[in-house]
């Protein structure tokens, strides 16, 4: 169920998104993507990326994801698509495997120009919500971005050509932007908020 005063963006049966489908909240993107009438696929291939329009990593655990993806020969041809300026978007964990710096070895695609600071917030029960202001997504609609965060990383910091997007009230960066480039600490496929995944799909509508 999208948000009921999203503003969907039109022709979305013609793009086609791929959410990579190793670990973790694939399935949950999946369904608000089918349910925004989009083709949207599941990649655990490197030939599934060749046609897509933008690629989401979802949450889940990014060492697993990583380690994943190196077997499976993924992590040089998100690393190209990401270099052709095509769509990539990291939910928590996604956030960590797209970042060039998350403190310590793994596997990651590491394109982005942020640092990440793992299990920012604790342990799984220390897991929350909250109301956030992010003006970018809002597209005609006012009302605060309900996100969910679990176990969720943070950005430490971001490079210049990094916009930020949102910040929780005590300062800490969750969600940021660098040309094709998306990230956000919360899960918004776990909401019926569908915002977030059309200011993404804009996003690949514009690289067409």
């Amino acid at each position: 169920m999208r948000h009921p005063t999203c503003d969907l963006l039109p022709n979305t049966r013609t793009m086609k998104i791929g959410v990579l489908a190793l670990q973790g909240a694939f399935r949950e993107h999946i369904e608000m993507l089918r349910g925004m009438n989009v083709n949207a696929i599941e990649v655990r291939l490197p030939e599934q990326l060749r046609d897509i329009d933008g690629l989401i990593i979802p949450g889940g655990e990014s060492t697993t994801i990583g380690k994943i993806a190196t077997q499976y020969g993924l992590i040089e041809p998100i690393r190209e698509m990401a270099a052709q300026g095509k769509p990539i978007w990291g939910t928590c964990a996604g956030m960590i495997v797209l970042a060039k710096d998350v403190g310590m070895k793994q596997p990651l695609v590491g394109v982005m120009d942020v640092k990440v600071k793992r299990n920012a917030f604790g342990r799984q029960v220390d897991s929350f919500e909250t109301d956030l202001e992010i003006p970018e997504i809002k597209n005609g609609d006012a009302t605060p971005f309900h996100a969910i965060f679990i176990r969720a990383p943070l950005l430490e910091s971001v490079g210049k050509n990094v916009q930020v997007l949102a910040k929780l009230d005590n300062g800490a960066i969750v969600a940021a932007r660098q040309d094709n480039l998306l990230v956000t600490s919360f899960h918004p496929e776990l909401t019926h908020d569908a915002r977030f995944h059309n200011y993404f799909l804009r996003m690949a509508k514009d690289d067409d």
